[in-house]
């Protein structure tokens, strides 16, 4: 049984080997060696994971047993999906396609996806839907690490790529206060209510296959628009 501390050691442990800020993909990104067509690829794929978020947090909300975490939760909601006047994260990360050039309608067909992107997305609210709800709330613990890779996409791409502005990257200046709002409050959460071996090492096991389908992901990215770079029959095609 480890302590409070101890577990949210073990926690970050797994952020700092396994979060996708170390993935070669995310490396040719912040760095400018990537084409606008790859940019484009990225932008489009993690489309499907942003505009999913608010299924995925929708699905929790309807199992939390208290108003006091459905309140928290349903903050989430607002943040991702706008209140009918302010636009939300989907919408800011359709602004970043519309600003790289794509078709919004395009965009959010889906049509040009990637196979392994929708898989490991939908794996995801499939996971947050079925799993407990310790589990469920652990997963999204991958905050905890998104400020660094936020502070770091924003400043190499805007320093790389002349085709990106501020502008375009406005939907990751919000993250920088909700992310780690949002983390706090899960990590908390986590700590207090995984008061076993059994409840902790699930915890554990729920963010590691949080960073493996973020890392799936850019797998299946550089595979099609890297190296090899063959796109499956159906996607998206620079």
């Amino acid at each position: 049984m480890r302590s409070p501390e101890e577990l949210e050691a073990a926690l970050r442990a797994i952020g700092e080997e396994r979060y996708h800020i170390h993935h070669p993909f995310h490396r040719l990104l912040h760095g400018g060696k990537l084409t606008k067509g790859q940019v484009q690829a990225w932008a489009l794929n993690r489309y499907y994971y942003q505009a999913s978020i608010p299924a995925k947090d929708a699905s929790l909300l309807a199992r939390l047993p208290t108003p006091e975490l459905r309140r928290e939760w349903r903050r989430r909601l607002i943040d991702h999906d706008g209140d009918g006047v302010h636009p939300g994260g989907v919408e800011r990360w359709l602004a970043l396609t519309d600003g790289l050039g794509l078709d919004r309608a395009y965009v959010t067909s889906l049509a040009g996806l990637l196979p392994a992107t929708r898989f490991a997305v939908d794996a995801y609210v499939r996971f947050v839907r079925e799993a407990s709800v310790l589990e469920a709330i652990a997963s999204s613990l991958t905050e905890m690490f998104s400020p660094t890779i936020i502070s770091e996409r924003v400043a190499g791409m805007l320093k790389h790529y002349d085709f990106i502005t501020p502008e375009t990257l406005a939907y990751f200046t919000p993250r920088l206060t909700q992310a780690p709002q949002d983390a706090a409050f899960a990590l908390d959460y986590v700590k207090r209510h995984a008061d076993t071996p059994e409840k902790q090492e699930a915890v554990l096991a729920a963010l590691r296959f949080k960073c493996d389908l973020l890392w799936a992901q850019l797998d299946a990215l550089y595979f099609a628009y890297v190296e090899p770079g063959l796109p499956p029959p159906g996607a998206f095609r620079p």
